[in-house]
């Protein structure tokens, strides 16, 4: 066939092809554009899960009667006029080439009135180049609607790709919530065949954006959630990331802007998934609702026909700055930091930390502790008993609270000071089962998971020694001899280094045996055979070194969790309460190394609840 020139009918369905996947898609489209031209108010109308029709109208600044033929012109646009403007784009939409695809493969209507006319003024179009005329349309304010009818109307084939009436709706319901979340001061309507499905008001201060956020990700979003606003190098982000105890099945809560864009973005994902490497459970997503803001210049808005993707001049900064930012969001969940942990202080601002030689009120060692097991002998020969030394060494400048466990209430002297405030996971009371610690603070009740608690501090503090200092280790007198497979054997001949940098002096006595000559010194009344066949098994099963490299932290949890204090075992109330000062003054406290919450609160309320008090 000869070479020839596309007509303009073909050339805007081949163009629709690209913005207009879906109904969906032209939803976004009208959506932006309403926001562009500054509308405060929006209401979308959707028939047939937008295949009949859909609708938008908003109160933005309108279009005057001269230009709505060009409005519907291919590559026409008030956003952009000359290609250094490329470089700043500050818009949503700035192509031109949504109403005209839109036009070419549906029956679209396109009305607008401007401040200070007569009347409004509506267009058909149908993809053609001319539209015809402009004619009056009773339009009884400022703003502009636009009807699109019968999409897919003159391509049968794509419309034999859409999908149930149900499913197209919800896809506009999601872009519809996302979109809202984004501009909590512009109010939302969405009405489906002709029920009102959606109804969000403009917010006007802090309170009305959390309702905004509470109705878009939920209820529960809000209260497990702390918000964030940071500056730095010239980008801000702000919102509110969720804690890694609330995380999800699905990546459904997870909302992110740039400039005000919904962004679909692999370096953004990349940040935010290391912010969260170290405190969320295998195969759980955590939420969020985050806006990025940075100069228009320092992003590439024009990566994608649907605007979905964008590029960052300076990548690695952004990169830096959105982990470094989360990172140290995430790191101050320390028991008792946040609302979360229930009612603040008495005396004292929420979240504040007490001191480690604080003393403890005089009946906070009411409770006598159960009785210890019998001491039994170190099976490493080490001349250490089956004791608690352990804290002292893991807790080492956190000094437990004097409690004097056993002796008899002392009664308070009227002349005496007032007590010190109550910490915000108060003084233990006792041990339930021996995996429990129950605890009295100013709200209430708080139970612990002494093992998940004494496992993230213990993973903290070998964490900052490794990076300060390298951990020290401990000689054992008489080596440790353990039997070995083929596979851990090879693992300890090829990472001989590797296990020397994690405080593992391992060598093999045989084919089938290693000998055990040094180890962490915090972690020497430890499980050690589990703790260096765990290990092992990571460093046979990653293979080369520099995939152990990557794991670190990995390996440095695996040994804190064999390090921690184990289910069954009995603490004292000075060691209960030297962990629940440790786990306040400890990073990411509020959940383990696996993801799981380390301690919860019932409050006052909750317990009468529990006991119909006042009922």
């Amino acid at each position: 066939m000869p070479i020839r020139r596309l007509p303009p009918e073909l050339v805007n369905q081949i163009a629709a092809g690209e913005v207009v996947e879906r109904p969906a898609s032209v939803v976004k489209e009208l959506l932006e554009n309403s926001l562009d031209a500054g509308a405060t108010r929006i209401d979308i109308d959707i028939e047939q899960g937008g295949v009949r029709l859909i609708r938008v109208r908003d109160d933005g600044c309108g279009i005057t009667r001269e230009e709505l033929a060009a409005a519907l012109a291919s590559h026409s646009t008030s956003k952009i006029s000359t290609a250094a403007d490329l470089d700043a784009i500050a818009s949503l939409g700035f192509r031109g080439e949504a109403l005209p695809s839109i036009a070419a493969v549906s029956r679209l209507t396109l009305a607008s009135r401007t401040d200070g006319a007569a009347s409004g003024w509506q267009l058909a179009g149908d993809g053609r180049e001319q539209p015809g005329e402009p004619l009056p349309a009773a339009l009884a304010a400022r703003g502009t609607a636009i009807e699109v009818r019968d999409l897919f109307h003159n391509v049968p084939a794509r419309r034999k790709f859409l999908k149930a009436e149900r499913t197209e709706f919800g896809h506009i319901d999601e872009l519809v919530r996302r979109l809202a979340a984004s501009r909590p001061a512009v109010a939302f309507t969405l009405s489906h065949n002709g029920r009102a499905l959606l109804r969000l008001p403009a917010a006007v201060d802090r309170a009305g954006e959390e309702r905004r956020i509470a109705e878009l990700a939920g209820s529960d979003f809000l209260g497990a959630a702390l918000h964030v606003d940071h500056t730095a190098a010239g980008l801000r982000l702000h919102g509110w990331v969720g804690l890694p105890t609330a995380a999800r099945a699905q990546a459904d809560r997870q909302f992110f802007y740039v400039n005000g864009r919904m962004v679909r973005d692999r370096l953004v994902a990349h940040a935010l998934r290391q912010a969260y490497a170290d405190v969320l459970f295998h195969g759980r997503h955590p939420a969020f609702v985050l806006q990025l803001e940075l100069d228009p210049q320092l992003v590439d808005v024009n990566a994608h026909p649907q605007k979905f993707e964008v590029r960052f001049r300076e990548a690695r900064l952004v990169h830096d700055f959105l982990f470094r930012t989360l990172h140290e969001v995430l790191a101050d969940t320390r028991a008792g930091a946040h609302a979360g942990a229930g009612a603040p202080a008495a005396g004292g601002a929420a979240g504040a930390l007490p001191d480690p030689e604080m003393p403890v009120p005089p009946d906070a060692g009411r409770w006598p502790p159960p009785a210890a097991p019998a001491p039994q002998q170190n099976r490493l020969a080490l001349g250490a008993h089956e004791s608690f030394a352990v804290y002292a060494r893991l807790l080492d400048g956190l000094a437990p609270a004097p409690a004097q466990a056993g002796l008899a209430a002392v009664e308070p002297d009227a002349t005496a000071a007032p007590p010190p405030a109550v910490p915000p996971l108060g003084y233990a009371l006792a041990q339930l089962h021996g995996i429990w610690i129950l605890a009295e603070n100013a709200a209430g009740l708080v139970l612990v998971d002494m093992h998940a608690a004494h496992e993230r501090v213990t993973y903290e503090r070998l964490k900052r020694a490794h990076a300060a200092e390298g951990l020290r280790t401990q000689p054992l007198l008489v080596p440790f001899g353990f039997a070995v497979g083929a596979r851990e054997a090879a693992a300890i001949e090829a990472h001989a280094e590797v296990l020397a940098g994690l405080g593992l002096g391992i060598v093999l006595a045989g084919p089938d045996r290693a000998l055990l000559r040094e180890l962490p010194a915090l972690l020497a009344d430890g499980d050690i055979e589990a703790l260096v066949r765990g290990v092992l098994a990571d460093l046979a099963e990653h293979g080369s070194s520099s995939r152990v490299g990557e794991r670190h932290n990995e390996l440095l949890a695996t040994m804190a969790c064999h390090g921690s204090v184990r289910a069954r075992r009995r603490l004292t109330l000075a060691e209960m309460n030297a962990l629940l000062r440790a786990m306040e003054a400890t990073e990411r406290s509020d959940q383990c190394n696996h993801g799981r919450p380390t301690w919860v609160q019932l409050g006052l309320g909750e317990l009468d609840r529990l006991f119909l008090r006042g009922r």
